[in-house]
């Protein structure tokens, strides 16, 4: 069987003896590297355990990313090294600090301390029709969140999200919280693909969809 299509800028390149997700850029949390690449682990990025599994996240490269719940830059790191101009959301600043030191050398991306759930607050700042929202969110709400960065996104673009269950609620079945996300989802995009992230990511679930 054929690997999945990745976005031009990440490639499978045989790092410290095997071959790995990776993306062309510097180094940001100890990810081994060879010859400019550095590997995108899987097990520390939501985004990245898509792309091992195989989502079709109509991601080509080059794109305009508005990337919500950006921590301390593990992920969007990569998403800067192959994709267009990159708007990181982050709310809380201890990790923003680190995320700034991952936008150093990357003059594509852009950190924003803001709330991913006040989008208010980044719209003199984002631009509109960003071909995709990558969100990775670990609060209550994470649906909500998405939905209310619809405006962001263009007709065609691709919502990118990973839900925590235990964000949602700790005590809840993880299939009851993700059915409950995915209603509050489809008031305002079409859900085009789910899976479970498990092997990488327990009791998550990734999900592409695109506005209504």
């Amino acid at each position: 069987m054929s690997e999945p299509t990745l976005p031009d800028g990440v490639e499978r390149r045989e790092i410290d003896g095997e071959r790995r997700l990776s993306t062309r850029g510097e180094p940001v949390y100890g990810e081994p590297t060879a010859d400019g690449w550095r590997a995108w682990d899987p097990e520390r990025s939501k985004l990245g355990g898509m792309l091992e599994l195989g989502f079709e996240t109509g991601l080509a490269g080059g794109e305009t990313v508005l990337y919500l719940g950006a921590a301390s830059g593990t992920t969007v790191s990569h998403v800067a090294d192959f994709a267009g101009p990159t708007y990181a959301v982050e709310f809380a600043p201890r990790p923003a600090r680190d995320l700034l030191d991952a936008a150093e050398p990357r003059n594509r991306l852009f950190p924003l301390l803001k709330d991913a759930r006040k989008p208010e607050t980044y719209a003199h700042i984002v631009e509109v029709n960003v071909d995709a929202i990558v969100q990775d969110v670990a609060t209550r709400g994470q649906a909500e969140v998405a939905v209310r960065n619809a405006r962001f996104l263009a007709d065609d673009g691709r919502l990118l999200l990973a839900i925590k269950a235990r964000s949602e609620d700790v005590t809840a079945a993880p299939e009851d919280v993700f059915d409950g996300a995915l209603d509050r989802l489809r008031e305002a995009y079409e859900i085009l693909e789910t899976r479970r992230l498990d092997r990488f990511h327990e009791d998550h679930l990734g999900v592409v969809a695109t506005p209504k």
